[in-house]
């Protein structure tokens, strides 16, 4: 079956060990379902793995791709939740949790193999397009949101780094849940996208806010950090679930936490109710991830070097027969 795969592991110029072609078809295996791929969104997730990020030397040829959406063997439509492990259906109670593409094969490929479990049925009201956006970066933000900042309608919410698949559905989400959102980014035509989707006030990264939040949502790191913690009211808290921009920021801010009594949450991906909730959420309100681009998946390379060269807003989503 066709492919887009790691081959090689290249920390400086990941693309290098990026490889399309043919790799082979998922076999049967007890509690597990194969599911024809319809589409597959990418994550920035997929570039640090073929940096060697979570992925090891010995698992490659490794099939990329965390998010999908298909049909299954009983011609069912359906989403898959991409963290392997969680529960030990399909794999047993003592592996530890991975994400696809760590320790098993992914979805940017014809076929996908996962324990039934972590199959879910597509809302009809969600094309496969768009449920292929929502089981990583969507969920990550729904996660960040409504469970580890806890926020509720009329809080207020800074997203750092509009534009990016995380902060993107956090400013959608932010927005259908009644909270005044507050955007970042370097770039003017992205600020203004923020306002589009609901942001009730987009400015440039690190410009001081006319207010402070409540919560932060930060994926860029090392950048924004010292802004982030600058801009929360005493007790607020800061979810952090990457950092895009390096791990290392100059000034750790940790005074103003202690003294300020913030909060820091560290958040990854989501759970399978959390993924059902988003689902519903989506079809319930009307709520749709923002995709910049749709490309089959044999054009998996233009957008690989289109998400690493940042030039996009929203997800980019490939598509097969």
């Amino acid at each position: 079956m066709f492919a887009a795969y790691a081959a090689r592991i290249d920390r400086d110029q990941p693309l290098n060990g990026l490889e399309l072609g043919e790799r082979p078809a998922p076999g049967a295996r007890p509690g597990w379902s194969t599911v024809k791929v319809k589409a597959a969104s990418l994550n920035h997730h997929d570039l640090w793995s073929l940096k060697g990020v979570g992925l090891a030397e010995d698992k490659l040829p490794m099939i990329l791709g965390c998010d999908a959406a298909g049909v299954d063997e009983d011609g069912n439509e359906v989403v898959l939740h991409s963290v392997i492990g969680q529960s030990g259906h399909g794999v047993g109670p003592r592996e530890p949790r991975s994400i696809l593409t760590e320790r098993y094969q992914g979805t940017f490929a014809e076929q996908v193999s996962v324990p039934t479990w972590n199959v879910l049925p597509k809302p009809k009201e969600l094309s496969f397009e768009e449920a292929a956006c929502l089981p990583t970066a969507w969920l990550t933000a729904y996660r960040m949101l409504f469970t580890n900042a806890g926020v509720r309608p009329g809080d207020s919410v800074l997203v750092q780094g509009a534009g990016g698949g995380v902060a993107t559905a956090a400013i959608v989400l932010g927005k259908a849940a009644g909270l005044r959102v507050f955007a970042t980014s370097r770039d003017e035509a992205k600020r203004e996208r923020a306002l589009e989707l609901g942001a009730v006030e987009a400015v440039e990264s690190g410009a001081r806010l006319p207010q402070r939040v409540d919560a932060v949502i930060e994926t860029v790191g090392a950048a924004t950090w010292s802004h982030s913690v600058k801009s929360l009211r005493p007790g607020g808290t800061l979810v952090i679930s990457g950092a895009t921009s390096g791990d290392a920021p100059s000034k750790a801010e940790l005074t103003r936490i202690f003294f300020l009594e913030l909060k820091v949450v560290g958040s990854t991906m989501g759970t399978k109710d959390e993924l059902e909730d988003l689902l519903s959420f989506c079809a319930a309100t009307g709520v749709r991830p923002v995709i910049d681009e749709v490309l089959p998946l044999d054009r998996a390379r233009e957008g690989f070097e289109r998400m690493a060269s940042g030039e996009l807003f929203g997800k980019i989503v490939l598509t097969g027969d």
